[in-house]
């Protein structure tokens, strides 16, 4: 039976601890990774024509790449976290040393940067739904081995 009180509680027997919100909330992720950035990468790497700049094209595989590992978030979440933290992280790079710079000195405005930092500047709010806890856990904490 659905509950709205229980998708914020912890789930130890599902979700390893992390409330089912967001498991939700990743999965969600995850497929809006897929549609949009996913969709505009391979159409633009697979209709492009003549020499690349070998910097964009870094930048347009980086893109296909991480979004369609997305597709395996979608199926297990947690396990996939890692891709939405190198989102997270990229993006947040690239707001405070490119597109806050020109904000602070009134340039970021009508420059190219422009349209790239307003769809990156979601991308430290999107941290919210991280299950901390459980990256933590599972990806920073050591674990001691047994002897």
């Amino acid at each position: 039976m659905f509950s709205i009180k229980r998708i914020f509680l912890p789930d130890t027997e599902r979700y390893e601890g992390v409330r089912p919100i967001n498991i939700y909330l990743l999965r969600i992720l995850y497929f809006l990774m897929l549609v949009m950035i996913g969709t505009e990468s391979w159409l633009t790497l697979l209709s492009h024509q003549g020499e690349w700049d070998h910097v964009r094209a870094v930048a347009w595989c980086v893109w296909a790449a991480y979004t369609t590992l997305s597709l395996f978030g979608l199926i297990n979440p947690l396990r996939w976290l890692p891709i939405v933290i190198f989102m997270i992280f990229y993006k947040t790079l690239w707001l405070l040393f490119v597109a806050f710079p020109l904000w602070r000195t009134g340039n970021l405005a009508g420059s190219s940067a422009e349209e790239m930092a307003g769809v990156f500047i979601a991308a430290p709010f999107l941290a919210l739904i991280v299950p901390w806890k459980h990256v933590w856990q599972k990806y920073i904490r050591w674990q001691r081995a047994s002897a």
